[in-house]
């Protein structure tokens, strides 16, 4: 805590340094773009002292706290289409299309665990208890725990148990956590909002028609680079749920494009309605559209622009928070 208190010489005699908070709104794969976001705010010697993240960005949030954003970039970065398609451990009968098991281990690999109340940050990840609806604040105990249960995106990733309860998503509720660094005592707020161009994207339609776009050959190619145990174990919900349509007659939305559409749309309100009663001092909102729900394969892009989105913001930011001292 001693860092959060730590002011320049010059400006502690005049005033104390405002306590500096960022949101890291939740969004499936278009989160990669917070670790560009936090690059950028890096470069300008922005550091936030409460960092506060729903779905992916406590994901990011959580790798940044505890120091580990470098690993985690550098394995958003390699992940492939085949690298999506065998993270997809198939388990409807477990509350969700994929269990989010193989996913969330591959994360274990490169982050190790800690405590949340050892962090050098004060962190939060927000998750929904889907008993009650009621909104959920993780804030001790094991990071890795606390990051999965507010990544279980409902219908998809399968809920997750902890302490008791059942918790989903935590974009359901409070999909940019404003209030939440607020109320940990932040002065000022970066909100950083994934969904913001994509709720009217999806009730058009322009999305392409499946996770591998019009290309048929492109899932036949990767099912058959699998081994052939996991090719016999994900084939038949794989050309379910991610074949291309064939006729402009099937071109209606695909399985994950309603779950993802609905979720956008659902998100996109619950936000606008949040922040019109706590807005933040700075909002970031990358241009994300292009990135669909399970394109986790395209961190590079995400990374970009949420750099680019936050450079785009640099005098807005500057003059916010003014100088701060690196320490």
């Amino acid at each position: 805590m001693a860092a959060n208190n730590k002011l320049s010489g010059s400006r502690s005699k005049h005033r104390k340094r405002m306590r500096l908070g960022i949101a890291l709104g939740s969004g499936s794969a278009r989160g990669w773009a917070h670790i560009g976001v936090l690059r950028a705010l890096h470069e300008m010697g922005i550091s936030p002292d409460i960092v506060v993240g729903t779905s992916a960005g406590a994901l990011v949030g959580g790798s940044y706290v505890s120091g580990q954003l470098d690993a985690l970039e550098t394995w958003a970065r390699s992940i492939g289409k085949l690298d999506v398609v065998r993270m997809m451990d198939i388990a409807p009968a477990r509350g969700g299309v994929i269990s989010g098991s193989r996913l969330f281990d591959a994360f274990r690999r490169i982050a190790r665990d800690v405590e949340i109340e050892e962090l050098p940050k004060a962190f939060t990840a927000v998750a929904t208890d889907f008993e009650t609806g009621r909104e959920i604040w993780l804030q001790d105990g094991s990071l890795h725990d606390a990051v999965r249960a507010s990544i279980s995106v409902p219908g998809l990733f399968s809920p997750f148990s902890y302490d008791g309860a059942w918790l989903v998503d935590g974009g359901l509720v409070n999909p940019v956590p404003i209030s939440v660094c607020r109320a940990l005592g932040a002065d000022q707020v970066i909100g950083v909002n994934l969904s913001g161009d994509l709720a009217n994207r999806n009730t058009q339609l322009t999305q392409p028609a499946s996770f591998f776009g019009d290309d048929p050959l492109a899932l036949e190619d990767t099912l058959a680079r699998l081994p052939p145990a996991l090719r016999d174990r994900i084939e038949g919900p794989a050309r379910f749920f991610l074949s291309p349509r064939s006729s402009e007659k099937e071109k209606a939305p695909s399985f994950f494009d309603v779950i993802a559409g609905s979720i956008n749309i659902m998100q996109d309100r619950v936000t606008r309605s949040r922040m019109a009663g706590d807005p933040a001092d700075i909002l970031i909102e990358p241009r994300l559209e292009g990135i669909r729900l399970l394109d986790f394969d395209h961190a590079r892009e995400a990374i970009m622009e949420g750099h680019a989105a936050t450079e785009r913001m640099r005098s807005a930011l500057e003059s916010l928070v003014g100088p701060q001292d690196a320490g």
